[in-house]
């Protein structure tokens, strides 16, 4: 008779066994393999379910390849400077070094409970200055490769949070930490140039093994776009407005053109009659956010009073404002096609602007146009020489065309703006630079990083456009590492992105004071093989850490430019209708009281079973009970079989390679909810075919818990000890399964009459058809009352018996 489960004692047991005696060694012999979550923010809500379902991904996959011969590297860090730890800091009344401390380690506790095979030897803190002083070095570096650069410029600014925030940090209009509407304020910014990185970052998507929607987001992100900048005269003036387009093919139906509310000539281009009006309109576009202003449904536009003059048929076309233009992307300013697009056929119409297609299907104009012909094909009508072109070609030719004429030239363009570094915020890494009246920005020398965050006792935001760093006169005032006149310091501080886009690289070699990292040690263990988390951080992380990786790849730190070779989002798991688990909505599902209830194993498996991995699912505490009770089964199964010490049979021996090519292939597909339910499958036929037999043959059994070791680890070490085995679980190898023994000897068909299913046979695969015919009529007995016109056989499938 089995010992029952008991999951405390024996997650009791190997989690002391396994402190003593690590599972992962690096024995200088076997193939490294780097698998890596996305680290956490120290968050003061500690963690909950859904946090642990992209633990367990990485740690069943970490733990696998481990069985398939590797050495892992599969560190655990912590993403602890930034705007969410210094919130939580100014929320619970206490400073965010001694905040952010206390939430490490309640959230170290609960991934312990996990017992994923994190090597904490290897563990980093961006909060570290051992670990800030490379990302300053970084920083330097760039600074000196003129990538990092100041900038007075309009940028969007949140105002609970008091800091300016990048493009990427906005969400529909709403800064992404707090959830305030986000406002703009002219700052002077630091900036990184990623810009100068656009078409590697683009063009090498190409060789990841990412999902595509990832690779689409980052591409459309980057929005790369090839057309022609052409040259306005403005009417009136001695001046020319540049607009950018992608389609010089419709200039002959633009018959408007709109600028951004910031563009240099917005208010030179007002006239008497419309001054009032157009600072009205300005001034009301700046308390708007880029993305609010790309999705407001509804256009809006001020007419400047002045005229534009169309460089392609001379005539005159009135300049608007509107705030669907922005400034930073091309020129700030466009002409509009209206028959052609939907947003300038819905702004024409509204303002009564005339509408002229240019290019139609079949070359047949369209009479009282209700909307805009976007179809890509057409030929070119009222177009003067163009007329009669096919819109695809002219699109192709159009930009030589206007450079040959005079009144523009072919470009490109990229959506990707440069990156807005400078935080105006203390919980964050300063960045090194001193500012000199004589030699202007000057880095700190190397040698003297890492630039220390001073002690402050107040260190709430100001709100005005300063860091608090600002107000420590001791700190701020130094001298000029170049000419040693009087100097300041720059008191914004980094972004919280400025850690994690190189983090990943530290781990290897995380005490090294030399060197960012060895190179001994980057060739040994980098880059990373498999990068799991979030499809949130599709653009802002990832883009970032692939511009970092490319940058120290050009300088010599590494030898590879892509910092993640495979990547794996997983969905969310949410609460009840599908709403996200936080907090103030009362819907956080702690994983502590699961673990004491049905202990680790048991959670790591239901954190699987839950469904597909990449997909969001709905959490229900009740599901639980049914993984408990495979493992209580499972456990049952092995141990009674131990026991009884039974002889395989043929069944066993097919029921034993079926289960290792099913778990195998669809672990290998990341089908890991159907790996779960795969187990509960094969253990059922087990538990029926012991029934007859008295038990399962210690080999399958063995097997078997060699296959659910990385997915419920105390289990499959405690079963795998009863079995008899003195080494431990975690030193076997993955098994392998065996065509030939997966053939089935006996296969059920179908017998019909007249194409009607009667009955059904067990054969022989190695049965002739005549044998085959022969076992089927003497089935279907009495049922055969005609006479037999024709006898079907499909090998495998069906006998069709045809009668009259």
């Amino acid at each position: 008779m089995s010992v029952p489960y008991n999951h405390k004692e024996v997650e009791k047991k190997w989690r002391t066994y396994w402190e003593e005696h690590p599972v992962n060694v690096d024995d200088g012999k076997k193939p490294k393999y780097y698998c890596l979550d996305m680290f956490p923010y120290p968050s003061g809500n500690g963690l909950h379910v859904g946090h642990w379902r992209g633990y367990v991904i990485s740690d069943v996959w970490s733990r696998y390849k481990m069985l398939k011969g590797y050495y892992l590297i599969h560190p655990m860090g912590w993403d602890a400077f930034g705007l969410p730890a210094e919130n939580y800091a100014i929320k619970m009344g206490v400073h965010p070094a001694k905040s952010t401390a206390a939430n490490i380690a309640n959230i170290k506790r609960q991934i312990n409970e996990i017992e994923a095979i994190y090597d904490w030897d290897m563990e980093v803190n961006t909060t570290d200055p051992e670990f800030y002083k490379w990302t300053q070095w970084i920083f330097v570096k760039m600074f000196k490769a003129g990538l990092a650069y100041e900038k007075e410029m309009p940028i969007n600014w949140c105002p609970s949070c008091k800091t300016g925030l990048a493009n990427e940090e906005v969400v529909n209009g709403t800064c992404e930490r707090c959830g305030a509407d986000v406002t703009k304020k002219n700052l002077k910014q630091w900036m990184l140039k990623i810009t100068e990185y656009a078409d590697r970052l683009l063009d090498d998507l190409d060789k990841l093994d990412w999902p595509e929607k990832v690779k689409k987001m980052q591409a459309d992100w980057i929005g790369k776009s090839y057309g022609a900048e052409v040259n306005f005269k403005v009417d009136g003036l001695d001046e020319e407005i540049t607009v950018y387009t992608t389609r010089p093919d419709t200039l002959h139906g633009a018959t408007f053109m709109v600028l951004a509310p910031e563009h240099k000539m917005a208010k030179e281009l007002a006239t008497e009659e419309t001054r009032e009006a157009v600072e009205k309109y300005i001034y009301e576009a700046s308390m708007k956010s880029n993305v609010d202003r790309l999705q407001d449904k509804e256009k809006t536009g001020v007419f400047t009073g002045s005229y534009a003059i169309n460089p392609i048929n001379g005539k005159k076309i009135p300049i608007w404002l509107s705030d669907y233009v922005l400034a930073d992307y091309g020129t700030g300013a466009i002409m509009c096609v209206p028959a052609h697009d939907d947003r300038d056929f819905e702004f024409a119409t509204k303002f009564n602007i005339p509408i002229i297609q240019v290019i139609a299907k079949d070359g047949k104009e369209i009479e009282n146009m209700t909307e805009a012909y976007t179809e890509a094909s057409g030929t070119m009508i009222n177009s003067g020489e163009w007329n009669g072109m096919e819109s695809a070609v002219l699109k192709k030719e159009a930009p030589v065309m206007i450079e040959k004429m005079g009144i523009g030239k072919k470009t490109t363009n990229y959506k990707l703006r440069d990156w807005v570094f400078s935080r105006q915020r203390y919980w964050g890494e300063p960045i090194p630079i001193v500012h000199c009246e004589h030699c202007g920005c000057v880095p700190v020398p190397e040698e003297e990083l890492p630039l220390l965050l001073p002690e402050v006792e107040s260190y709430q935001p100001t709100g005005t456009g300063e860091s608090p760093l600002a107000d420590i006169d001791e700190w701020v005032n130094t001298t000029c590492p170049k000419c040693g006149a009087k100097a300041k310091r720059e008191t914004n501080t980094m972004p919280q992105w400025a850690g994690s886009s190189w983090y990943f690289l530290r781990y290897v070699d995380n005490k090294n004071k030399e060197a960012l990292v060895s190179k001994e040690k980057a060739e040994k263990y980098l880059p990373v093989d498999m990068y799991i988390g979030g499809v949130e951080h599709a653009v802002l992380h990832l883009l970032y850490s692939r511009f970092y990786t490319k940058f120290l790849h050009d300088i010599g730190v590494v030898d590879f430019d892509e910092p993640f070779v495979k990547l794996f989002n997983q969905g969310m798991i949410t609460g009840k209708n599908g709403i996200k688990m936080s907090k103030s909505k009362g819907n956080v599902v702690s994983p502590d009281d699961l673990v004491r209830d049905y202990g680790c194993d048991s959670l790591r498996l239901y954190e699987l079973f839950v469904g597909p991995p990449e997909l969001d699912s709905e959490w229900d505490d009740r599901g639980i009970d049914g993984v408990y009770r495979f493992l209580n089964r499972f456990w049952n199964l092995v141990q009674d079989s131990a026991d009884a010490n039974v002889a395989e049979t043929k069944e066993m021996v097919k029921l034993r390679n079926k289960m290792v090519y099913d778990i195998t292939t669809r672990l290998e597909s990341f089908s890991l909810n159907t790996v779960i339910s795969g187990f509960m499958e094969y253990n059922n036929k087990f538990i029926d075919l012991a029934k007859k037999t008295g038990g399962i043959d210690k080999e399958t059994m063995g097997t078997a818990v060699i296959l659910l070791a990385p997915f419920a680890p105390h289990v499959a070490a405690e079963l795998w000890e009863a079995l008899g085995h003195t080494d431990g679980v975690f030193e076997q190898k993955w098994p392998e399964y065996d065509e030939a023994a997966m053939k089935d000897d006996e296969i059920e068909i179908a017998v019909q009459i007249n194409g009607k299913t009667k009955t059904t046979i067990e054969i022989s695969t190695e049965m002739e058809k005549d044998a085959v015919l022969t076992a089927a009529k003497a089935a279907l007995g009495d049922k055969l009352s005609g006479t037999i016109v024709k006898e079907i056989y499909v090998p495998g499938r069906i006998v069709n018996i045809v009668q009259k």
